[in-house]
């Protein structure tokens, strides 16, 4: 057994060799990411915190980051965006993490205890600024669009708006989530808002569409965890949600053209997911990597492929995802700092609408 050992030693470190003599300046994802790599392979490993594999196609980033960079291991959790700044806090002394992702609004829940680094990543400069922070604190990596989600075979004739979702032929079939306990709800709302004239300092137009939609009689019921196996099982007609969730239940969970994913053409909006570095890191070259890789046009179209949004504009993306994901000029990059300070009014406004309390 101990004969074996500097065999395989060997064989790694060619590989690894190898690897590197692969990333040369005609083939770099970016500049410098030949020296970045050497860097990296010094540490060995990236911990990266809050990515569960079935989340955003995280599990195929995993396997081409890996492919692309033989020698640098990859670890990590599935804790939540509010967890994983609980974590970051607790380990400050200490950190485990490398990079941390969550919904965005916990970026500065992170930053404000002060347990992040700034770093810029590839394509960094090209994204909508209320997608990033400008030291580079957090950034988007993709966002999610709310979108309808309709079931054909309940549904005659798919609604293209908010507009139509008032039409007396869909009584008793709109579901959403509640915007007072659940990130989504509150992403609807704004999306709402956005669709009928309103913006982050107008929020009157989004609770006065509630007050009609809700008078009309066509919403079925407000949830509090997300239904989507209801929605699987045919229970739901109109499911007002993520894109993603649409697409899933099309393409991968069977559902086929039982389904149409519809972005309201007025306007919808989207919710950005970031990352960060995190600060003091154990191993922060590989951290960089990792980040570098997914906001590269390679990282980004993998993102695509579970029916995700990338945050970087104008990204290549193969014809069949393309075709899922066309373009969508009408959806708005959520500020999801201004929402955040919004919340207490979004809460009263939507309960004395859409419940007349």
């Amino acid at each position: 057994m101990t004969a074996a050992l500097p065999a395989a030693g060997t064989a790694l470190a060619q590989t690894q060799a190898t690897a590197v003599e692969a990333v040369t300046a005609g083939d770099e994802l970016y500049h410098g990411e030949r020296a970045l790599y050497e860097q990296a392979l010094k540490e060995g490993l990236v911990v990266s915190f809050d990515t569960g594999p079935t989340w955003a196609n995280w599990a195929a980033e995993f396997a081409a980051f890996k492919k692309r960079y033989p020698g640098v291991e990859m670890t990590y959790n599935d804790l939540g965006s509010a967890a994983t700044v609980v974590a970051l806090d607790k380990a400050r002394n200490r950190p485990q993490a490398d990079t941390a992702y969550y919904f965005a609004a916990s970026a500065f829940d992170a930053m404000a205890k002060d347990v992040v680094a700034p770093f810029k990543p590839v394509n960094f400069d090209t994204l909508p600024e209320v997608f990033r922070d400008p030291d580079g604190k957090w950034f988007t990596i993709h966002s999610l669009t709310v979108a309808f989600v309709v079931n054909t075979k309940l549904v005659k004739e798919v609604p293209k708006s908010w507009a139509d979702l008032l039409k007396p032929e869909y009584k008793n079939s709109v579901v959403y989530l509640d915007p007072r306990s659940t990130g989504i709800g509150q992403v609807i709302s704004f999306a709402a808002n956005f669709g009928n004239g309103g913006d982050m300092d107008n929020l009157q137009p989004g609770f006065d569409y509630f007050a009609r939609l809700h008078k009309s009689g066509n919403v079925m019921r407000v949830e509090g965890t997300t239904p989507y196996a209801k929605f699987v099982k045919g229970e739901i007609p109109i499911w007002i949600s993520y894109e993603n969730d649409g697409l899933k239940a099309k393409h991968t969970d069977g559902l086929g053209d039982a389904v149409s994913v519809v972005i309201p053409a007025e306007a919808s909006a989207a919710a950005p997911y970031g990352i960060s570095l995190v600060k003091n890191g154990p191993n922060p070259n590989a951290g960089r990597l990792w980040l570098n890789f997914i906001m590269s046009a390679k990282g980004q179209a993998i993102f695509a492929e579970g029916y995700v949004r990338p945050s970087v504009p104008g990204v290549a993306l193969p014809a069949d995802i393309a075709a899922k994901l066309p373009p969508a000029p009408q959806v708005r990059p959520l500020d999801v700092k201004a929402a955040a300070a919004r919340k207490a009014a979004v809460d009263a406004g939507w309960t004395k609408a859409a419940l007349d309390k």
